[in-house]
């Protein structure tokens, strides 16, 4: 028994070892994120300009300081499109507004879209020119592919876009980098209805408020899909996903609105 001790000793520390490496990696894997990129938090956004007055969101309830309100912000990819009057018509519904993150072609195919979502206060970025996945492409295409996009929408509003979101969320240290020359900061999600995949505007509702929490960024896609594989539930699902938030003491706001009274960084990725 006694010349088992030592193992038994050697066991316990090989165990408490391991736990602590387990550990040790679970905190580093959280701070690199688990999706590949280091990524920022809007929380951590609004703590690093701690002292700084806000930039107050105005919604439902009124202004609001995100540091104290339960704020999250809706967001749209890939428009304008047939669509977007129609979504639209349900944020000035809701007393809402939202960030497009929209797609240059698009935004020159339907200025009078675009120039009408800027008009009724919604901030207008870019998702790139054409939607090309960004990490599959060379550095130069990458960067044209975001110029285009963002000159797309100055052409159109006379407001150029500072946030970037990469399309389907993918993103590298290459991209990262190209954002930052260019003065622009990436936007991820934290909540997605996957209504490219569906139809079905109570599942694609379902999915958004299983995920939403608080400083939550949702996404939804403003886009008609004539085969019908996907998006045409997107419009019926926002009542039930704005109503049902509200509901719950949330007030909607843009990302910029949810990040102040921090300004997005160049370079950053906030999630």
């Amino acid at each position: 028994m006694r010349q088992q001790q030592p193992r038994n000793r050697a066991s316990r520390s090989i165990r408490r070892t391991g736990t602590a490496a387990v550990v040790l990696a679970a905190t580093l894997l959280g701070l690199a994120g688990c999706d590949g990129y280091d990524s920022t938090s809007p929380a951590t956004a609004r703590a690093h300009a701690s002292g700084v007055p806000a930039a107050f969101a105005t919604g439902a309830a009124g202004s609001v300081d995100c540091r104290e309100a339960k704020c999250v912000a809706l967001t749209f990819d890939t428009g304008p499109s047939p669509q977007t009057p129609k979504i639209l018509a349900l944020l000035r519904q809701y007393h809402i507004h939202a960030t497009f993150f929209l797609r240059g072609d698009n935004a020159l195919k339907y200025a009078d879209f675009t120039r009408q979502t800027a008009a009724e206060g919604n901030e207008l970025e870019t998702l790139t020119w054409n939607h090309h996945i960004l990490t599959r492409i060379s550095k130069e295409e990458v960067r044209d592919e975001i110029v285009r996009g963002r000159e797309a929408v100055a052409k159109v509003t006379g407001i150029t876009p500072t946030l970037l979101r990469p399309p389907q969320g993918r993103t590298s240290d290459t991209v990262t980098g190209i954002a930052r020359d260019l003065g622009m900061a990436e936007v991820e999600w934290s909540a997605t209805g996957s209504d490219y995949a569906t139809n079905d505007s109570q599942l694609i509702a379902d999915r958004i408020l299983k995920d939403t929490r608080r400083d939550g960024i949702i996404l939804l896609h403003d886009w008609v899909d004539p085969t019908n594989r996907g998006y045409n539930g997107t419009v019926a699902s926002i009542p039930l996903i704005v109503a049902k938030l509200q509901s719950e003491g949330y007030t909607f706001v843009t990302v910029s609105q949810l990040l102040a009274p921090g300004k997005p960084q160049a370079g950053k990725v906030y999630k």
